[in-house]
């Protein structure tokens, strides 16, 4: 448990890059549907599944052949090292598929279709708890299993995702013939996600320095983090969902120059979003000690995983107006402004709390507490900045 939980935020820092240019392709996807230049998303299509192979391959190359200093360098224990490197080498082994999936997962967001995406990830995720269960527990290859059991569940979900390109019918088919980088509509994806991929490399280098921090308690405290984070996902993909849902909706509306529609997508998934996220939040604070005993039953691990999921679960529908504020700035092209504000807000405070703050009060406690305050300090600037592009649209 501590083996995998230490690789999380570092497979983040690794991949976050390429995850952001895939907004990118949603974005260009989405305006151009909404202008009804059709030629613009056949281009944009084939554009982005070159360039999601190509990501994939130096992703590959990077993970498994720096895998062991990058871990060192976070100070990730001794007794669980070993195990780590194992698990991140094995686990980049599958990038291509990885970024395969996301690419053409956000083509097909970017007209709507969001139901497809969903249902391969579910039967891929079936898999990979099946996987799992005869790898680890059957053959006991310990973290081997567990990175060989994802590295097949992302083979699926890419292939089948990739077979519905090939099937898709008008400017969304993918033809071998015509796969190649077009530099202008490769240039248009890079305008929108190369800052929202920079964001998620800043963002998740702060967590790779909160993780350090984390190491610095020991391994029972890292098991617990990473016992808590399962559950912390689970709340943030719900809420990051709407902000995907906003990219969207603004983008084909603001490509159809329909500003109204814009804003109300943003109140619809803000309203939507914060009270869904609350509910899922206040659910697993009222559980939280059941929930994590499904990862241990040692109960240190249960006290501290317990303040994880208090203090960010809990509180998670506060990043909510930061991530559907970011997606509706980035729906409309403006990439670079929801960029720098999460870089300066959420990162600064991160880091600079670990350098000032963790080491007077060295605690997990401590730790957790960044977050919501980052989050909060961020919001305060970001929705000025979507406000005043509002207005200037106007």
């Amino acid at each position: 448990l501590a083996a995998v939980g230490a690789n999380t935020f570092v497979i983040n820092l690794l991949i976050n890059l390429f995850i952001g240019i895939s907004v990118g392709v949603n974005v260009v996807v989405a305006n151009s549907i909404g202008e009804h230049n059709y030629r613009s998303v056949t281009r944009s299509v084939h554009t982005s599944v070159m360039v999601s192979f190509f990501s994939g391959i130096l992703l590959s190359f990077v993970g498994i052949f720096f895998a062991k200093p990058i871990l060192s360098l976070i100070s990730t224990p001794a007794d669980i090292l070993d195990m780590a490197v194992r698990y991140l080498q094995i686990y980049f082994v599958g990038m291509p598929f990885v970024m395969i999936y996301n690419f053409i997962a956000a083509i097909l967001r970017g007209k709507g279709d969001t139901k497809r995406p969903l249902y391969v990830l579910i039967a891929a995720g079936a898999v990979n708890v099946i996987l799992n269960l005869i790898l680890v527990a059957g053959f006991d290859l310990g973290v081997s299993g567990v990175a060989i059991a994802t590295v097949f569940a992302n083979i699926i979900s890419s292939i089948t995702l990739f077979y519905f390109l090939l099937h898709e019918e008008g400017p969304f088919k993918l033809q071998f013939w015509k796969l190649r980088v077009t530099p202008l509509f490769f240039g248009r994806i890079m305008r929108v996600g190369l800052p929202a991929g920079l964001q998620g490399v800043v963002f998740s280098f702060s967590n790779v320095c909160l993780q350090s921090a984390i190491n610095s308690l020991g391994s029972l405290t890292i098991a617990a983090s990473a016992a808590a984070l399962n559950y912390e996902f689970v709340v943030y993909y719900w809420l990051n969902s709407f902000s995907h849902a906003c990219v969207s909706f603004v983008g084909q509306n603001y490509g159809a120059k329909n500003l109204d529609r814009c804003r109300r997508a943003v109140r619809w998934t803000l309203l939507l979003g914060c009270s869904s996220t609350f509910a899922l939040g206040a659910i697993c604070s009222l559980f939280a000690k059941p929930l994590l005993t499904a990862f241990s039953s040692n109960p240190e691990i249960l006290e501290l995983g317990a303040i994880r999921i208090y203090v960010v679960v809990g509180l998670q529908f506060i990043n909510v107006f930061l991530d559907v504020l970011s997606g509706a700035l980035r729906g409309m092209g403006k990439s670079l402004a929801p960029a720098l504000t999460c870089m300066a807000g959420v990162c600064g405070v991160r880091i600079a709390w670990v350098i000032f703050v963790f080491p007077k009060y060295n605690s997990f406690a401590s730790l957790m507490v960044v977050y919501p305050v980052s989050w909060i300090v961020t919001i305060a600037v970001i929705a000025g900045v979507y406000i005043h592009t509002i207005r200037r649209q106007m």
